[in-house]
């Protein structure tokens, strides 16, 4: 039976990385200001051609997959009976929240009528023939979804017996939207794309595969955010909390299934449908592909070694490939093999960018605080080894 217990991490809320990140989020808020008063004109590149840009295929599609880690632990935990990956849960669904959050932001602010938003909610606006309609509908329902995964560790903090108890009684349903929503709309994230046809370069566009290949790395980033941020916190906690590298160590190898099948799965599709021959044309499009397979080969390869995986610093880089690895594979799929012809031109304007890097700095800054004063991180002294650990099964520990 599992005996780890979370608490708040206390210190400092003003530690220096809020101290530096802070100033980004302010500016990046002011500039969104910007943009609804002035137009998305004012602050953005956007052109016919190129209807979307960063703060889709960044901010969105990319954002939204490195929110990923609390769905893919739910599977792991809840669906496949992992238990012992259950001191794991809170952070990641923590991120995930604000990672899911600040991509719906991305996209009220991406929306050129940003006032007609309210329409998509009145059932006689619907258009269910739409991708977009799916997307958008799972991730707000995710979003509420998620908000009530997390409500038990604030009714922990404040004592709050009758919520909890509630929460309890459905949290079998809520995990299980929890679950569902996710596999749903990270699948039609890959759909987008299919519409755009020659559009799109043929290393990234694949009619039958692109829905599969969006779910396979949503899986990728979501247990990979996980090793990068628990050993990141790690690094950070200066042996204060829980040591969570065993657990870390032994998601690696869920996460080397998920690599091997997406790397073999594009090689054959590529030989599948004669493309093979885009591999070798040394433009910048052949030198993507390789970066996007070099980046996640290599932490396939090197945690391969029970040294690497027992080493703070070696999840941290492994975790750090395949983020950027899938991260590229979403980029390049969504805007930079994308050409509308035309001769339409993109790249991202500054403030673009700084809207961009301001989600990250708000993100990252909340997420410090959050832990610092809420029950999210396991309490010192529940180190998790390599014993097997049988799931919890009273209610009150779900979350």
């Amino acid at each position: 039976m599992t005996t780890h217990k979370a608490e708040p991490l206390g210190g400092r809320l003003f530690a220096r990385p809020i101290m530096y990140l802070a100033p980004l989020a302010i500016l990046c808020a002011g500039l969104i200001l910007k943009r609804l008063w002035l137009g998305i004109g004012g602050v953005a590149n956007l052109n016919g051609g190129y209807p979307w840009g960063l703060w889709i295929a960044f901010d969105l599609l990319v954002g939204t997959g490195l929110a990923c880690g609390g769905w893919a632990l739910a599977w792991a935990v809840y669906v496949f009976n992992r238990g012992e990956f259950h001191p794991l849960m809170r952070p990641a669904l923590l991120a995930s929240l604000f990672g899911y959050s600040l991509g719906g932001l991305s996209i009220t602010i991406d929306v050129g009528r940003y006032w007609n938003l309210p329409y998509f909610y009145l059932p006689g606006y619907f258009n269910t023939s739409s991708v977009l309609f799916e997307t958008a509908v799972c991730m707000t329902i995710y979003i509420g979804i998620m908000a009530l995964e997390f409500a038990p560790v604030l009714c922990e903090k404040w004592g709050w017996r009758a919520p909890r108890k509630w929460l309890d009684k459905a949290m079998f349903l809520i995990l299980s939207l929890g679950v569902l929503l996710p596999t749903m709309h990270q699948s039609s994230m890959g759909s987008l794309m299919i519409a755009a046809g020659i559009k799109v370069h043929p290393l990234w566009q694949s009619y039958e595969m692109l829905p599969l290949f969006s779910l396979l790395t949503a899986f990728i980033m979501g247990f990979s955010m996980v090793v990068f941020e628990g050993s990141l916190v790690r690094a950070g906690l200066s042996g204060r909390g829980a040591d969570d590298t065993p657990l870390l160590a032994r998601l690696t190898r869920i996460i080397a299934v998920f690599l091997l099948l997406f790397i073999l799965l594009r090689f054959a599709e590529l030989i599948w449908r004669g493309k093979t021959g885009y591999l070798w044309t040394g433009d910048r499009y052949a030198a993507l592909f390789w970066t996007e397979i070099g980046l996640l080969l290599l932490p396939l390869l090197m945690l391969r070694w029970q040294r690497c995986r027992r080493d703070a610093r070696a999840l941290f880089i492994g975790g750090l490939c395949m983020l950027s690895g899938a991260a590229l594979w979403r980029l390049d799929y969504s805007l930079v093999a994308f050409n509308p012809g035309g001769g339409y031109r993109y790249f991202p304007a500054a403030s673009e960018i700084l809207i961009s890097v301001g989600f990250v700095a708000i993100e990252v800054c909340a997420y410090i605080v959050l832990i610092r004063l809420l029950p999210v991180l396991s309490a010192p002294g529940h180190s998790h080894n390599d014993r097997p650990i049988e799931v919890e099964h009273e209610p009150t520990h779900h979350h």
